[in-house]
């Protein structure tokens, strides 16, 4: 994967946390050790955010929706444009 450099600031004592890690070996790089912690907190918001949509769900709401669709009640959505909508919004919700 290719990098794009960035200038950033930090306090002094989280350098040294820094410079600590990376003199023990922990990591590699600085860079690395940023682009790590970068990484892990942007998954954690994307588990946040799923996690506040499915708070939002409504239990016995969702297990009648599927009941009902497994009656054969309710058919999956065919058009094209409706499925791209329902893989959009679960897309959204998983931050991709």
């Amino acid at each position: 994967m290719s990098s794009v450099k960035v200038a950033i600031s930090l306090d002094p004592d989280t350098l040294k946390q820094v410079d600590a890690l990376v003199d023990r070996g922990i990591f590699p790089s600085r860079s690395k050790l940023i682009q790590d912690a970068v990484a892990e907190k942007l998954l954690r918001l994307r588990r946040v955010r799923l996690a506040e949509e499915c708070a939002k769900l409504q239990p016995s709401v969702e297990r009648a929706a599927a009941e009902e669709f497994f009656r054969g009640e309710t058919e999956w959505p065919e058009a094209p444009e409706e499925l791209a909508l329902v893989v959009e919004g679960l897309n959204e919700i998983m931050g991709n």
